[in-house]
């Protein structure tokens, strides 16, 4: 449950066509500031998270062939690529996209990437998706099959709550696994949320004494706040890949009608009844 921030989207949304929001734009576009810029945020955050992030991901990024590029990946080779690995394909988007477009999308194994990148005076930090985001936190992850199961059923899953109006819960589950989740490993707890990934200061974070790091509960994330402008006080952690893919199997319907009756969970609290893997100094 995201408490609300008023954000201004950029993006070129004149540029989308169709009720897919994609839009035709070239790789070639890119200038050679942008090529820069992509550059300089992958040769500073990659040696940042090579022990920190999992496996799959790094493995990812060797089979798309991320450090043969000269700077922002060329989109066409690497859907290419993604595709023969996992079925999916990258699609260019204009900016941030409506829940019912983006589910969409995933139910169709089609990843919606930007067409912009951070300027210079935003290097640490953006509100909003963006290339670096998208190509360097999202689609390595997406070359492993069974993760890349679990986002096309929650594309499919999605879809369903848009149809009954129950698309914040299901964006809860996304903020928590998707985007900011961990994975216990036998080398340790490992990153495999791309919000965590691309970012230079979170990834440090996360697996630090400071965040609480909880045990993966498909329920008890439903009910989280969260907010999307700082670091997140409490963490989900999962076991297994296959865990989340098990998760997406249920009928979704009646837990949304379970969880809507009980109370949301506030920034920085825990339960009782939470597996506790790292209580947090939640400073």
């Amino acid at each position: 449950m995201r408490e609300e921030l008023t954000i201004q989207l950029r993006g070129d949304y004149a540029s989308a066509t169709g009720e897919d929001m994609t839009c035709d734009f070239k790789w070639e576009s890119f200038s050679e500031k942008d090529h820069e810029m992509w550059r300089f945020l992958y040769n500073r955050i990659k040696p940042v998270v090579k022990d920190k992030v999992c496996k799959e991901h790094q493995e990812g990024m060797k089979l798309l062939g991320f450090d043969d590029e000269k700077g922002i990946p060329n989109y066409d080779r690497i859907s290419d690529r993604l595709e023969q690995l996992s079925g999916w394909r990258l699609v260019t988007v204009p900016g941030y996209l409506p829940p019912e477009v983006f589910f969409r999308h995933l139910a169709r194994k089609h990843f919606p990437v930007m067409t912009f990148i951070r300027k210079h005076e935003e290097v640490d930090y953006l509100k909003e998706p963006y290339i670096f985001h998208d190509v360097f936190g999202h689609v390595p992850m997406i070359a492993n099959p069974t993760f890349a199961n679990y986002f096309h059923a929650f594309g499919e899953g999605g879809l369903k709550a848009v149809a009954n109006e129950s698309t914040s819960f299901i964006d809860t589950l996304y903020w928590f696994t998707i985007e900011f989740g961990l994975i216990n490993t036998p080398e340790g707890r490992r990153i495999y949320g791309a919000g965590i990934t691309s970012s230079m200061g979170e990834s440090g974070y996360a697996l630090s004494e400071q965040p609480a790091h909880i045990g993966f509960d498909l329920k008890r994330i439903m009910r989280q706040k969260y907010r999307i402008d700082e670091y997140q006080k409490q963490y989900f952690v999962i076991d297994s890949f296959e865990q989340l893919v098990n998760a997406t199997k249920p009928d979704f319907i009646p837990i949304y009608k379970e969880v809507s009756g009980m109370t949301p969970v506030e920034i920085g609290s825990t339960l009782p009844t939470d597996k506790i893997f790292q209580p947090g100094t939640l400073a």
